[in-house]
């Protein structure tokens, strides 16, 4: 009995070369369109557990971008004040 690992797994090596070399495109092709189907059925809650009398909630996603520097300061207001020389006294 031969428990070596590279040669009890020689007959599966040369199947899958073979496999390979005769549909190795047909298998890239079908591997591809398995992939997309199995990130939809991901993306559209495939994994998460779903209980039987939960009420079904749906929640957006919101993005607020603050920024991190302060706002600039505003110079105080300048008030201009007329002189009105009329009742002085010295017409």
């Amino acid at each position: 009995m031969n428990l070596n690992p590279a040669t009890v797994l020689d007959p599966v090596f040369h199947f899958l070369d073979g496999v390979i070399a005769e549909y190795g495109v047909f298998l890239f092709l079908v591997l591809v369109w398995l992939s997309l189907l199995v990130l939809a059925w991901v993306f559209n809650g495939g994994l998460r557990r779903k209980f039987p009398n939960q009420p079904h909630v749906r929640a957006g996603i919101g993005i607020i971008i603050q920024s991190h520097t302060p706002p600039p300061l505003l110079s105080p207001p300048i008030i201009i004040h007329e002189f009105d020389p009329s009742d002085d006294g010295m017409d």
